[in-house]
């Protein structure tokens, strides 16, 4: 399923509020068949900058276009949308296919492994376009890996830009936690406050 906006990316949830690029182990994302070594660390970026090619995209070894995009992250993220920004010529990717907390997949278990969800991508050059999660298959992602078998009849297969959007987890835990800890405090631990001198009368 694809959502097309055609909005600002300050509105709704385009917002870089929900954008996961800041949560994403760059150091650690790695692609299979990409023809420069270490060119996919290039497509993730922010949304304002999904059409910039300045810093280089990836692409995938010529007569070969299947890639593999492994994306781990700092903390737990839940992914309600992903965007991919391909090239032109037929070199986009007609194919996306998602595993979760899979490490050291190869192309032959991206072949034969069941995936959490696939998608059948559309040309999408200005950016414009979101492809839907079942969102509660994408809870507790450590990493993802993208599968990309195929393009649009190019010789090669181009991605300048990969978007996650969603939430960090671990950070909505902490946040959770405080909240609950203040509406519900514990009574001993005003009682020792209380005692150091330290805590107003309350009546």
């Amino acid at each position: 399923m694809s959502c097309l906006h055609d909005h600002s990316c300050e509105d709704h949830n385009c917002s870089a509020d929900w954008s996961l690029h800041t949560h994403i182990d760059l150091s650690k994302v790695s692609a299979l068949n990409e023809a420069v070594a270490g060119s996919v660390k290039s497509v993730f970026k922010p949304w304002n900058r999904r059409l910039d090619t300045s810093e280089g995209f990836l692409e995938s070894n010529d007569g070969d276009p299947e890639l593999l995009v492994f994306i781990p992250f700092t903390s737990d993220v839940k992914i309600k949308s992903i965007s991919v920004v391909g090239g032109s010529g037929g070199t986009s990717p007609s194919k996306m296919r998602a595993f979760i907390n899979r490490d050291g997949i190869d192309f032959s278990d991206a072949q034969n492994m069941q995936p959490v969800q696939e998608w059948d991508l559309n040309e999408n050059l200005q950016g414009l376009l979101e492809y839907q999660t079942r969102y509660s298959r994408f809870q507790g992602v450590g990493n993802l890996t993208l599968h990309f078998p195929d393009n649009f009849g190019g010789d090669t297969t181009q991605i300048y830009y990969i978007g996650l959007k969603g939430e960090a987890t671990q950070l909505k835990r902490d946040v959770v936690a405080t909240i609950v800890y203040e509406i519900t405090p514990n009574p001993s631990d005003h009682k020792t406050r209380a005692d150091a001198g330290s805590l107003a009368h309350v009546e």
